[in-house]
C-alpha cells in the first residue's frame, strides 16, 4: 500500500508540475506553439480545398477555414503583458502580419479595424522601449501592411532615428510601399523614389517578407514606371483553363476590369459574388471583366463548368503573369480604358465599379 502511495504521490506531483510549468509558460514558448499550431491549421486546411471536387464541398470547406481572429487573440494573450521585452517583438511583429486587413462591419455601414488598439498599443511599445533594438526587420516588414497612417510614421521615425543602417533601410522600403496609398502626386512619388534609393543602397541584401529588400525595391520602381495610374498596363498573353488563347490585347477599345483572384483567399467568396453580379451589371456594354487566377487548372476549371465564376480567365497556375504585374497579395483588380491605361489599382468593389461606369460614359460620349 505504501508503494501505490509512492506512486500515486508521484504521478500527482508530476502532473501539477505539468499543470504549472503550461500555465506558466513563457510568453515566447506559447507565441511559438501559437504561430505553429495556425500553421499547420492552414496547410491543413490548403490542401483541402485543392482536393475539393464540388462547389458544395469548396462552400463547405470556405467555412471552415482556420479562424485568423481566434489565434490573434490567444496570441495577444500571450504577449500583450509583455510588450516592453525585446524577446515579443518577433510574435508581436506576426500578430501586426496576421491583423491587417481585419475589419468588422458596424451598424454605421463602416468597416473598422478589429484589432486597432491592439495594433496600436505595439506601435507604442516599440516608440517607447524598442526604437534602437537590433530586431526592428520583421517589425518594420510587418508594419508595412498596416494600413494605418501612424504605421508609416513610424516607420519614417525609424527610417530617421535608427542607429542601424540596414534597418533604416527596410524601413525605408517599409515607407515607400505604405505611400503607395495616398497617391501618385509628384511630392509622393519624389520621397518614393527616395526611400527606395536609400533601401536599394543600405539593405539590399537584407530578408523583407520572404524576399530581399533589392528585390522588393526593384518590383516598387517597376510599379512606379509602369503600373500607377496613367500607364498603360503590360499586355498579357496566355491561355485560359480550356487552353485557349486569351489576351488583353484583343479587348482594344473596351474598359477592361482585370482581377488577379484565386479560391482560396480568405474573401474568395465575396470575390466571385461580387465579379459575377459586375459581369450581369455591364452585360451588352463595352466591358470586358478578365480574370488571372494561380488555382490549379483543373480547379479552375471546375469553378467556370458548374457556373461558379461567369467571367473569363487566364490560367497562371505558376504566378507567370502575375509576375508582369508584380502581384503579391489577392485579390487585386485593375480597371484600365480601351487603350489600356490604368485608372483604377485596388479591391474589388464599389470603387472599381464606379470607376468602370465612369469610363463607360467617356465611351458613351465620345460615340455621340
Amino acid at each position: 500500500m505504501f508503494h501505490h502511495m509512492n506512486r500515486f504521490n508521484f504521478f500527482f506531483s508530476l502532473a501539477c508540475f505539468t499543470a504549472i510549468s503550461v500555465a506558466h509558460a513563457s510568453p515566447a514558448t506559447e507565441s511559438q506553439r501559437i504561430e505553429k499550431s495556425y500553421q499547420v491549421a492552414m496547410e491543413k486546411w490548403s490542401l483541402e480545398m485543392k482536393s475539393a471536387t464540388t462547389p458544395d464541398d469548396r462552400t463547405k470547406l470556405a467555412t471552415h477555414r482556420p479562424d485568423a481572429t481566434a489565434y490573434a487573440k490567444e496570441m495577444w494573450v500571450a504577449i500583450n503583458r509583455s510588450l516592453d521585452q525585446e524577446s515579443t517583438l518577433e510574435p508581436a511583429a506576426w500578430f501586426l502580419r496576421l491583423t491587417a486587413g481585419m475589419v468588422a462591419g458596424q451598424e454605421t455601414g463602416v468597416a473598422l479595424p478589429i484589432f486597432a488598439k491592439e495594433n496600436e498599443a505595439i506601435r507604442k511599445a516599440i516608440e517607447s522601449y524598442h526604437l534602437t533594438s537590433t530586431k526592428l526587420v520583421p517589425i518594420c516588414a510587418a508594419l508595412t501592411a498596416q494600413a494605418d497612417p501612424r504605421s508609416l510614421k513610424l516607420l519614417e521615425k525609424i527610417e530617421s532615428t535608427h542607429p542601424d543602417p540596414k534597418t533604416q533601410g527596410v524601413a525605408a522600403l517599409g515607407a515607400a510601399i505604405q505611400l503607395k496609398t495616398l497617391g501618385d502626386r509628384d511630392d509622393i512619388m519624389k520621397r518614393r523614389l527616395n526611400f527606395l534609393r536609400k533601401a536599394i543602397i543600405q539593405s539590399v541584401d537584407v530578408e523583407f517578407n520572404g524576399s530581399t529588400v533589392a528585390k522588393v525595391a526593384e518590383d516598387e520602381l517597376y510599379i512606379i514606371r509602369f503600373l500607377t495610374k496613367g500607364r498603360i498596363a503590360p499586355d498579357l498573353v496566355g491561355l485560359d483553363s480550356a487552353k485557349k488563347p486569351i489576351s488583353l490585347s484583343a479587348n482594344k477599345g473596351k474598359v477592361i476590369a482585370l482581377l488577379f483572384w484565386n479560391s482560396t483567399s480568405t474573401d474568395a467568396t465575396h470575390v466571385i459574388e461580387i465579379t459575377s453580379s459586375m459581369t450581369t451589371r455591364f452585360k451588352n456594354r463595352p466591358l470586358a471583366v478578365i480574370g488571372v487566377n494561380n488555382d490549379p487548372e483543373q480547379k479552375l476549371r471546375e469553378l467556370q463548368a458548374d457556373g461558379t465564376v461567369n467571367w473569363p480567365n487566364f490560367c497562371d497556375p505558376t504566378n507567370q503573369l502575375a509576375k508582369t504585374y508584380r502581384v503579391n497579395a489577392w485579390p487585386i483588380i485593375y480597371i484600365l480604358d480601351g487603350d489600356r491605361k490604368i485608372h483604377y489599382i485596388g479591391a474589388p468593389g464599389s470603387f472599381a465599379e464606379l470607376t468602370a461606369e465612369a469610363l463607360l460614359s467617356e465611351v458613351k460620349t465620345t460615340a455621340k
